[in-house]
């Protein structure tokens, strides 16, 4: 849902050529907090966190991409101050693939990851051959592959971990195709005649303006232990993680009024948990 808010500028961008706006409107009043993020799923949140780091004269601005490549970029560019849009596993990931010098600053959500269908109704009524589509990114990837062995559509082999690829399926039944998309292109995928289901991440599933929680025919259940690399972080340059004024920010987040806001009101009740 759009809002319009006093202390939180919602920007919708694809890359960084909106920046110089930003700074240029965010330039008067206060210390202004740039944030990267994907998606509207943890605008309310944000706008909790805004709420409380009025009265130490901290705005919010966030700075939303439609791509998962760009907001680490863009925070080692120094374009943006902080991002909050993805797990551990995929930031480790992007360091070790871009040697990017950023570094997790402290915890935001665990989210549930869901399989959806404009199909079906369950995934028992896969048919022999039927198409699933996932993320095509290792660590999503490889997430949405054991969200699918737990709902027992097929297996893969144990011994790679949580970041399996198409190639360790071991055991498929069904001989389901497993075809690897772009994570912004698996919701619209879903109204592919081709495609039976597909494994979404909640933040493509929020924009599209559905409840993940409703929607979703599977959703694997929680284990903070066994999925502790997809806790979702707020990410820093390293040398900016002991920043004062980010610790306010990361604070005015991990609230009890912030966590209310994820596990009781839409679009996220039901689909992810305070991780702090």
């Amino acid at each position: 849902m759009k809002r319009t808010l006093s202390v939180l500028l919602i920007l919708l961008v694809s890359g960084v050529s909106v920046f110089a706006k930003a700074k240029q409107e965010g330039a008067t009043g206060g210390t202004v907090v740039k944030i990267g993020v994907t998606g509207e799923e943890l605008v309310a949140a944000w706008e909790t966190a805004a709420k409380a780091l009025e009265k130490d004269g901290i705005k919010i601005e966030l700075v939303n991409f439609s791509d998962y490549a760009v907001p680490n970029r863009a925070l080692a560019d120094g374009d943006i101050d902080l991002n909050a849009f993805q797990h551990d596993a995929f930031l480790q990931d992007e360091i070790k693939n871009h040697h990017y010098e950023i570094a997790a600053a402290g915890n935001t959500a665990l989210f549930f990851l869901g399989v959806y269908s404009h199909k079906i109704k369950s995934l028992d009524e896969l048919k022999n051959g039927d198409t699933v589509v996932i993320p095509n990114d290792t660590t999503n990837g490889g997430r949405a592959l054991k969200v699918l062995e737990a709902a027992g559509v097929f297996t893969v082999d144990p011994s790679k971990g949580n970041t399996p690829t198409v190639r360790d399926i071991v055991s498929n039944p069904k001989n389901i195709k497993v075809v690897e998309v772009d994570a912004s292109q698996t919701w619209r995928n879903l109204d592919d005649p081709q495609v039976a289901a597909g494994v979404v991440n909640s933040t493509f599933v929020v924009d599209a303006g559905r409840v993940p929680s409703e929607e979703a025919i599977y959703i694997k259940p929680i284990d903070f232990v066994g999925d502790k690399p997809y806790i979702n972080l707020i990410v820093a340059r390293i040398k900016d993680k002991d920043n004062p004024v980010y610790k306010k920010v990361i604070a005015a987040f991990q609230s009890d009024a912030v966590a209310r806001v994820i596990t009781d009101e839409p679009p996220l009740k039901g689909t992810a948990l305070p991780a702090w």
